[in-house]
């Protein structure tokens, strides 16, 4: 009989999944001061070496973070946070802009709906200020992206939702460069930006006056028409996503 290879974890590794699991069950909660890296030393039975290897996964994952005088803590993770890894993922995976585009036209749509019905005055007065400094961005001929970006997150924010925080954060992380792409085409670069901000004043219309359906329909156009542009400006909707990173978006605050 022949028995199947052993897969032995390295001994940081086990002290990074025994703390994470101890978080996840909600035994360590968000604020909670961990031992410092001599005690868990102590406690584990190993060095501090090896327990400063297994906190760096942790803080990685943004499970821990270090306050001032560096002590740990246990942390919530930002959605924001999180994306990066799967938005480079999906580079790797040389997902397309037609594959980016076909997940946004299921979640968009569905998020402006649920914000429509769960907006409070608070978001609502930080979308209007977004669709202002839009139309002053695009009538100083300045760059509308991050605008656009920020607009998104903060409809996202709206909804109250965070599973759909978390599962749209990393395809919002690769719109940047794909409008990029579209905005400084010569044939998009003008009216692109103009039917952009139209759209967003549409949207927030609508999420003004609870109306989850317009907002929905409003939110599906606007998609179309960022795929409408890609057309007009004869890019390739099957070219592999640009590596390029989103710089951060202004408008939504981290909590």
């Amino acid at each position: 009989m022949a028995f199947a290879r052993l897969a032995i974890l390295p001994t940081y590794k086990v002290v990074s999944d025994t703390i994470e699991r101890e978080i996840l069950a909600g035994r360590l909660a968000a604020g909670d001061i961990l031992p410092t890296e001599t005690e868990l030393a102590d406690q584990f039975g190993v060095t501090r070496h090896t327990v400063r290897e297994g906190i760096r996964i942790l803080e990685q994952s943004g499970l821990v973070r270090r306050e001032a005088g560096r002590r740990l803590y246990v942390a919530e993770p930002h959605y924001g946070d999180l994306a990066p890894r799967l938005s480079r993922a999906m580079v790797m995976q040389r997902v397309t802009f037609r594959e980016l585009w076909e997940v946004s036209m299921d979640l968009e749509p569905s998020t402006a709906a649920h914000a429509a019905t769960r907006i409070d005055a608070g978001r609502l007065a930080q979308l209007r200020a977004n669709v202002e400094a839009t139309e002053q961005a695009v009538a100083a001929g300045a760059s509308v992206i991050p605008l656009d970006v920020a607009f998104h997150i903060l409809v996202a924010e709206a909804a109250g939702n965070r599973a759909l925080l978390l599962a749209r954060e990393p395809v919002t992380q690769l719109f940047y460069p794909a409008l990029e792409r579209l905005f400084r085409h010569p044939k998009t670069a003008e009216v692109g930006p103009r039917r952009l901000v139209e759209a967003h004043r549409r949207i927030v219309e609508a999420l003004s006056d609870g109306d989850a359906e317009v907002a929905r329909e409003w939110m599906r156009k606007h998609m179309v028409d960022f795929r409408r542009g890609y057309d007009t400006a004869g890019l390739d909707l099957d070219d592999a996503l640009e590596a390029t990173a989103a710089p951060p978006a202004p408008g939504p605050s981290r909590r």
